[in-house]
């Protein structure tokens, strides 16, 4: 019996101390996991801001660079029918609409409705106008009446109402973060 006390009394310490040790360093290095993820969560939430800011101003660029106002002047060449300016604005306007499809992944479901939306009603509009007017004739009356058209719209333009949907999100992100 007095060879097992002898024992415990060298072993128990010994379990205590390597214990505590392991308790210790169990501690540290689940506290250093949780910062080192708390770093890589920040790291990533920073991108993501970063990536989504980007989004909000690509689609930005877009809905500025299809609005009807803008997209006309920058299509119109001298000599041009109706028919030839109508098409070229919905292949301008496509192409830009194809050219970021990526930054859906970034916004929210509805910025992204809404820019879609922004994009069919002005090939809606340019065709619903073209059609009152004769195919061959110049190009020049397809844009009089487009800025006619925008310049008696009694509501607020669909390219504005997306506009400031897009900045209250973007500036909700700033706000808030991701």
């Amino acid at each position: 019996m007095a060879t097992i006390l002898e024992i415990l009394k060298y072993i128990l310490p010994s379990i205590i101390v390597l214990l505590s040790s392991y308790l210790i360093v169990q501690k540290f290095l689940v506290s250093e996991l949780k910062r080192k993820q708390l770093a890589l969560l920040q790291e990533t939430q920073d991108t993501t801001l970063r990536l989504r800011l980007q989004a909000y101003e690509r689609l930005t660029l877009f809905v500025e660079r299809i609005s009807a106002r803008a997209l006309i002047p920058r299509l119109y060449v001298s000599g041009m029918t109706i028919a030839d300016l109508q098409q070229a604005i919905i292949f301008n306007i496509r192409a830009e609409f194809e050219h970021n499809l990526s930054q859906q992944i970034y916004v929210s479901s509805n910025v992204w409705n809404t820019v879609r939306g922004v994009m069919e009603q002005e090939i809606n509009m340019i065709i619903q106008i073209s059609k009152q007017l004769k195919p061959e004739a110049p190009a020049k009356d397809l844009h009089a009446r487009v800025m006619d058209y925008i310049g008696s719209a009694p509501d607020e333009l669909p390219t504005d109402v997306a506009l400031q949907i897009i900045n209250e999100e973007a500036k909700r992100l700033l706000s808030y973060g991701s």
